[in-house]
């Protein structure tokens, strides 16, 4: 019976598993795609490249849709089984709650491992991928748009201009000027047409332009008169200029020169650059005494008077003559302080790098566990509210997983800014959103354990006599009838 009731509860999690999952990454895919949205259109990239950017990104956001599909699908599931009865039914046969969670918190526990994996080995390939590809994207240019009455430079050493542009694709121009760049000598070749006619040659790696009834300009500088110039004038019924659009391609960059980005490496590659990062900070701070010596210079002031004086030619001693305090003197002190004080200041700018870059390091291996750990803390409080709230579809269970997945998100965000703020220890900063949600888990777990309910009005009425608060208990109390 245990069996059959395992994959009756496994077969009701696993479809609004898999649609949740498939939502969140759309959603999140698509939030993903409008942040570099800027650098992608207008580009004319090729179906290829845009489908290996979504492959890559859809990648990256799998730890992160990951959580809030198992609370969402969490709540559905428990909730629908409420809904309908079947969790009563199931109770009254004797069979525990914590019974009841049991196959989908072995499914869940296997999640969480497979998302450290995923973590740990596919996450950092993928950002390699991603953010590569996406360098490329943006080093490359827009594609080829020259319009009317504006001076088009997107052609390496050339300046068009048309007037009016017709045809069915706009490739029929009026008014051509080309400015000729390519001998870096100023505009020294001008062509003038009265219209011309624009199409792609050799598989599109090069721009033709058909030219008809114009001139040709070209400067001559005068030999006898070196201020002078005269132009050569030649005038033409049809003339082909060619240009390459090998400079609108998409050059792809070496993989590997992204590979020592944080974001590129696994746990044992991030503690080895920490260590790193860590061994050189130490090694400037030792040094930093001795480097600072060099701005100090040592003056001993004849402080000690005549007495002094008279006394050291009583017994015979000689009198070394220290050097007055000039204006040169103090001059020279000052500018020794300024110079000390910008190497002090650059100086603690190059160890507040090494320290923020250790933090950023360590903040990238924390991640990779608390995202694993995140899936086993929602379901932790998605399958006991669901059994609590036993309301199941996509109205309520939305509702609480998006409230809680904020609370999760914002905290997730204000601790690892303070971690690498240095406001907060790196660890405490990362685990800040498990360890203020987990609270919340248990107390859902122990409601649902001891079948009580949240949305209860009596709940809420016992809870000030449960914790004692006295003022909360002369509100809640409802008042005694008055019986005559």
């Amino acid at each position: 019976m245990l069996k059959k009731l395992d994959k009756l509860i496994l077969k009701a999690f696993a479809g609004p598993f898999l649609l949740t999952f498939a939502v969140v990454q759309f959603i999140l895919l698509t939030h993903t795609l409008l942040k570099y949205l800027d650098d992608i259109i207008g580009k004319d990239l090729g179906m290829g490249v845009l489908l290996q950017l979504l492959f890559y990104f859809s990648l990256l956001i799998v730890p992160v849709s990951l959580p809030l599909a198992v609370l969402l699908s969490s709540l559905m599931t428990y909730g629908n089984l409420g809904e309908h009865h079947e969790l009563t039914a199931i109770k009254a046969s004797g069979i525990a709650l914590t019974r009841i969670l049991r196959p989908v918190a072995l499914l869940t526990t296997a999640l969480a491992i497979g998302a450290f994996w995923f973590n740990e080995t596919v996450v950092p390939k993928a950002n390699l991928q991603a953010y590569s590809l996406l360098w490329d994207v943006r080093q490359k240019k827009l594609a080829l748009d020259i319009r009317e009455n504006i001076f088009y430079s997107g052609i390496p050493g050339y300046t068009i201009k048309v007037d009016k542009k017709t045809g069915e694709n706009g490739d029929h121009l009026h008014g051509v000027i080309i400015y000729d760049h390519t001998q870096k000598s100023g505009n020294s070749t001008v062509m003038l047409a009265d219209s011309g006619r624009m199409f792609t040659r050799f598989n599109g790696g090069y721009l033709g332009l058909k030219l008809f009834h114009g001139h040709t300009y070209v400067e001559q500088p005068d030999a006898s008169d070196r201020a002078g110039a005269s132009f050569i004038r030649q005038g033409f019924d049809t003339s082909m200029v060619t240009f390459s659009l090998s400079s609108f391609g998409l050059g792809r960059t070496k993989v590997e020169l992204f590979s020592t980005n944080r974001m590129m490496l696994n746990i044992a590659q991030l503690h080895e650059a920490t260590d790193s990062v860590q061994k050189r900070l130490r090694t400037e701070q030792v040094q930093l005494p001795r480097q600072m010596n060099g701005y100090y210079t040592y003056v001993r002031f004849d402080t000690t008077g005549q007495a002094d004086v008279r006394r050291a030619k009583a017994i015979q001693v000689p009198v070394k003559r220290l050097p007055p305090v000039t204006a040169a003197l103090v001059q020279q002190a000052g500018n020794r302080a300024r110079n000390l004080l910008a190497f002090a200041s650059s100086t603690a700018d190059r160890l507040n790098e090494f320290a923020r870059n250790s933090v950023l390091f360590r903040i990238e291996v924390y991640r990779k566990y608390t995202q694993s750990v995140a899936v086993l803390l929602m379901f932790l409080i998605g399958a006991p509210l669901g059994s609590i709230i036993k309301k199941g579809g996509l109205g309520v269970p939305i509702l609480i997983s998006i409230l809680f997945f904020i609370v999760y998100y914002v905290l997730s965000i204000m601790g690892e800014k303070y971690g690498r703020e240095f406001v907060m220890p790196v660890g405490m900063g990362m685990w800040l959103s498990n360890l203020a949600l987990l609270p919340a888990g248990l107390f859902f777990l122990n409601q649902a354990y001891n079948d009580s309910g949240l949305l209860e009005l009596d709940f809420w009425r016992r809870l000030p006599r449960k914790l004692g608060i006295p003022a909360l208990r002369k509100i809640t109390e409802p008042e005694e009838e008055l019986v005559s």
